[in-house]
């Protein structure tokens, strides 16, 4: 019985790690310079060096998927709308 209530409570522990985020808005703000993106909402996401920013520009509708990590959110899938 404790190997079962461990093993559930192990799944449970990890399962909310595996679950990214959705944000849509229009982008208010791309920085090039921080790789930072900001939406019309005012929330900002970090972009990583994969990222092309020239393919986004401000205005531009999009909805992305993005997961916290150290307290930062952190831009996984870039959606044009």
């Amino acid at each position: 019985m404790k190997t079962l209530t461990g093993a559930i409570a192990a799944i449970l522990m990890f399962s909310g790690v595996a679950f990214a985020a959705n944000a849509e808005g229009k982008i208010a703000r791309l920085d090039k310079e921080t790789m930072t993106l900001t939406l019309d909402d005012g929330a900002s996401y970090k972009l990583s060096e994969e990222f092309s920013v020239e393919d986004y520009s401000e205005g531009m509708s999009v909805m992305i998927s993005y997961d916290t990590i150290d307290g930062k959110k952190i831009v996984l899938q870039i959606i044009p709308d």
